[in-house]
């Protein structure tokens, strides 16, 4: 047995090959493989398929994302553009609403200026009428001075005259 050792060795470090040896190691080997491929393999292949679908799936997942993302900033986009035109109609509606009151103001202003003008020329003519009704009193109090003075004495053409002139220059004083 000591000579097939001394062979094997001898062939060993010659470079000569064992067959028995390579006949087991091809054997366990063929195991290894196997149970690689039954017990690791499979698995291996598994998580590399599940990361694959993952991998898909988010990559789907993003462009859905991004789809989605184009679909709302256009939504948001002409949604502004609606916000800007609501909001232009509603100045343009203040700005109507604003020039309508104002020419009701002035409209109103002006038939109370009128009104406060023909209250005035109203107050003006009863006071005109209360001065004339005052000048007739007064008028009336004075014919009957003069006349109760005619009456005391008799009076010449030349006094009489005197008496109207200071009548009337007496009623101009009056006025």
């Amino acid at each position: 047995m000591q000579a097939f050792t001394g062979f094997s060795t001898l062939n060993a470090v010659i470079g000569g090959l064992h067959i028995g040896d390579m006949l087991v190691q091809l054997f366990f080997f063929i195991v290894l493989l196997f149970l690689v491929k039954k017990y690791a393999w499979g698995p291996v292949m598994g998580m590399m398929q599940k990361r694959e679908e993952y991998v898909a799936n988010e990559i789907e997942a993003a462009e859905q994302n991004r789809a989605e993302s184009e679909r709302a900033s256009k939504a948001a986009a002409e949604q502004l553009r609606q916000t800007k035109e609501e909001a232009q109609q509603i100045v343009e509606d203040a700005k109507n609403i604003g020039e309508k009151q104002e020419q009701k103001i002035i409209e109103s202003a002006r038939k109370e200026a009128e009104r406060i003008k023909v209250s005035a020329q109203e107050e003006i003519k009863n006071e005109k009428e209360k001065a004339i009704q005052a000048l007739q009193d007064k008028v009336a109090s004075l014919s009957v001075l003069i006349a109760s003075k005619v009456i005391e004495k008799e009076l010449n053409a030349k006094d009489q005259e005197k008496l109207i002139n200071d009548y009337i220059q007496e009623v101009g004083e009056e006025r």
